[in-house]
């Protein structure tokens, strides 16, 4: 290893070399040399492959080459996780990641081997990190689910998340059940999934539902907007959506696990008010305003229970936007590099590498740490569903 302009050779023997410990060096032994590119030229790992031969039958046995120096001559561990760090921690495009790496390592990868290195990182992590991250959010009592669309290969993709306060996975495919079940976390899943209105997770009948509220409070304010007086329900209803997710914090921050029953009544009072009048009040106008406003009140009354979820259970968030916050880098990606995917495969690699910097960032890792870690021992792997 040059460090300083020092050379170091790590020796691998196989055991019992008393020659090779001795000193004596014997002509039977051959080695090979294999170097690892740290950073630029100043810093070389060197690793030198001895081969022995047997004293008795001759036959020549190579010791065992490091798990990071499977080549002749290639880049190391650091590298290896700073291109993954600058492709799907920071969303730069290939070419800017490949110029950044020159510029910042003094190492001029080319934009090959750039583009590989989001594959090599999801081949490992599909190994152990995915396999426990999935158990894990199948396992919790409360967790989110969202999709949202990209351009891959000249067709519209999903990325799909389920995720936690302190865990995140990730994967890609259409906009079916099937598809939101390749995950391999919510069929059978017992607890609570909140999620937006998409009727794709209806089939999930082992699990409670929670509707987010930032959905159906944006959903009103766009009827009030347009009609102020008409749909005087939807200010009455976003109204009492706030006011009980207000009350539903406060209750968290005192340590209470439920809300007092003549709360939850008054809420519920209030809610039924609220969908009686956007139903009446709709159904004698005419017009298209009108019927999709009917249409929404009426589904306020139907998933009301699905609505008031975490209302009644406080361990339920009001909205979604853990899900919706942790999906949201694959957009990112999307727009840096130039408005759209260009294979499936990519995509889909992203999916999983994201997964593991978001859950690792929510620990408090970083993420250089944890690729670096990827690329010598395997992947950081979270202890348990939250820490502690």
């Amino acid at each position: 290893m040059l460090i300083d302009g020092h050379r170091t050779a790590f020796l691998h023997r196989l055991p019992g070399d008393h020659l090779a410990k001795s000193g004596v060096r014997d002509p039977q032994l051959l080695d090979q040399r294999r170097q690892l590119l740290h950073r630029g030229r100043q810093r070389l790992a060197e690793y030198r492959i001895l081969t022995r031969a047997c004293p008795c039958c001759t036959a020549r046995t190579p010791g065992p080459a490091p798990a990071v120096a499977t080549g002749r001559a290639q880049y190391g561990p650091g590298v290896l996780g700073r291109a993954a760090e600058l492709l799907c921690a920071h969303y730069l495009p290939v070419g800017r990641a490949a110029r950044l790496m020159a510029s910042m390592l003094g190492v001029t990868p080319s934009t090959g081997f750039m583009a590989s290195v989001r594959g090599r990182a999801a081949r490992l992590l599909e190994r152990q990190f995915l396999p426990r991250v999935r158990e894990l959010l199948h396992a919790a009592g409360v967790l989110g689910a969202d999709e949202t669309p990209v351009r891959a290969a000249g067709r519209l993709e999903y990325v799909h998340v389920a995720a936690t306060e302190f865990l995140t996975a990730m994967h890609t495919g259409g906009r079916s059940k099937d598809d939101i079940d390749n995950g391999q976390i919510l069929p059978g899943y017992t607890g609570t999934i909140v999620r937006d209105g998409y009727a794709g997770y209806q089939h999930l009948i082992d699990a409670h539902h929670a509707w987010c509220g930032a959905h159906l409070i944006r959903d009103l304010a766009a009827f009030h907007r347009v009609d102020p007086e008409g749909q005087f329900w939807a200010a009455a209803m976003a109204d009492t959506l706030t006011d009980a997710h207000h009350r539903a914090q406060a209750a968290r921050a005192a340590g209470h696990d439920q809300l007092p029953p003549e709360v939850v009544t008054d809420i519920r009072r209030r809610y039924r008010g609220a969908t009686t009048a956007g139903i009446s009040d709709d159904r004698s106008r005419a017009g298209p305003l009108a019927a999709d406003a009917r249409t929404l009140a009426r589904r306020f009354r139907t998933h009301e229970d699905m609505i008031l979820r975490f209302v009644v259970d406080l361990a339920v968030p009001f909205t979604n936007n853990q899900s919706e916050r942790d999906v949201g880098p694959a957009k990112t990606q999307q727009r840096t590099s130039g408005g759209c995917w260009r294979t499936l495969t990519g995509v889909a690699d992203f999916a999983v590498v994201q997964s593991y910097l978001s859950t690792a960032t929510k620990w408090g890792l970083d993420s250089f740490d944890v690729l670096t870690q990827l690329f010598t021992t395997g992947a950081w792997l979270p202890p348990a569903a939250t820490p502690g």
